[in-house]
């Protein structure tokens, strides 16, 4: 197993790893710095640890940085019944997190499932929210009906990994937990920047999606070492992967939910951050991201495209998106929550 690099152990010992009872649940988080509250949101097969190169960055530039483990992931409680992750029940965790911490508001950003929910909490509860740092994701997935509708004739062609957990949910669980780390890396590498999605769209419907998924190369990667796999490996060997898998299966009460709730649009400050791959697939497949940015939130102050990294921007790219966040929670120090001039356009960093 490769060492851990000596910066980075450094960086571990300011943090301090807090477990409480928040919304009814065992929480786990992780906190580090003082100053105005960041909250930083993981996705899944993630934890906590997926925003390990943000978190000593940001409270060394003078902030109060805690990154929770979501319901179901991590050292999380992880409830088995799929109505306990619907989106306003992950928002009443967060918000009940920020009461547990003595906070009034924070700048929240968040990866993948993360950054759904720091949407949702802008739209449902935007007195909590100073700021948004928009990673990945502009807006929620787009379905015009229930999306395990959408995702099942999509798989009727050809292997589609939505479908997949819709289709074979303990399956999925009862594999994911015999083989962690396998699932782990392979999810991993293909979301790279050094991966393909699309070779998965090769195998036919009913395949595993462990078994569609390419054989990654031998680690280290340039972004990924052993012990930094095995930190996520030791989390889900505890706590299984049900908790990750039901964030999928509630796909369709947070639909019903949100179209309940009405238009998912904000008002809240937000600044955001992609990688030149998500711009050129937005591009590709629609108006493009300042577009999309400006049909679900009301004030854009920023717009920054990182080259060189894929879908795990924030581990592929950690100098890049922590200069970024840097900079946009500076520029938020400054201006403040009053409107701002729309921003026109991506400016670039060039992190090859």
């Amino acid at each position: 197993m490769n060492g851990i690099d000596p910066r980075e152990e450094k960086q571990m010992r300011n943090w301090t790893h807090h477990q409480a009872r928040i919304n009814g649940l065992d929480m786990h988080y992780v906190e580090e710095g003082d100053g105005p509250l960041v909250v930083l949101l993981h996705g899944f097969p993630h934890t906590w640890f997926s925003w390990r190169h943000q978190i000593s960055a940001l409270a060394a530039a003078g902030y109060r940085v805690v990154a929770p483990d979501l319901r179901g992931m991590g050292q999380t409680d992880a409830p088995w019944s799929v109505a306990d992750y619907r989106c306003d029940n992950i928002v009443r965790d967060i918000c009940a997190l920020l009461d547990h911490l003595g906070e009034r508001q924070a700048v929240f950003s968040g990866m993948d499932f993360g950054m759904f929910v720091a949407y949702d909490i802008a739209c449902e509860r935007p007195e909590r929210v100073r700021g948004l740092l928009g990673l990945q994701y502009a807006t929620y997935s787009a379905y015009d009906r229930l999306p395990s509708e959408v995702e099942r004739e999509r798989g009727r062609a050809h292997f589609n990994h939505m479908s997949y957990y819709v289709e074979n949910p303990e399956a999925a669980r009862a594999d994911y937990d015999a083989h962690p780390r396998e699932i782990i890396t392979k999810i991993f590498n293909i979301l790279s920047a050094d991966g393909d999605f699309s070779r998965l769209y090769a195998h036919p419907p009913g395949t595993a999606y462990r078994h569609a998924l390419p054989k990654p190369p031998p680690l280290p990667w340039k972004w990924l070492n052993e012990w930094e796999v095995e930190a996520y490996v030791s989390d889900y060997s505890r706590s299984g992967f049900h908790g990750g898998i039901n964030w999928y299966l509630a796909a369709d009460i947070n639909w019903e939910y949100r179209q309940r709730r009405g238009p998912s649009v904000s008002s809240v400050p937000l600044y955001f951050v992609a990688s030149e791959v998500d711009v050129a697939v937005a591009e590709k497949y629609g108006e493009g991201l300042p577009a999309q940015l400006a049909q679900n939130h009301n004030d854009v102050r920023a717009l920054r495209a990182v080259s060189g990294g894929g879908y795990l921007l924030a581990m592929e790219r950690p100098r890049e998106v922590n200069e970024a966040f840097i900079d946009f929670l500076r520029d938020l120090d400054r201006r403040g929550a009053g409107r701002a001039e729309p921003a026109d356009g991506f400016s670039s960093v060039d992190a090859r």
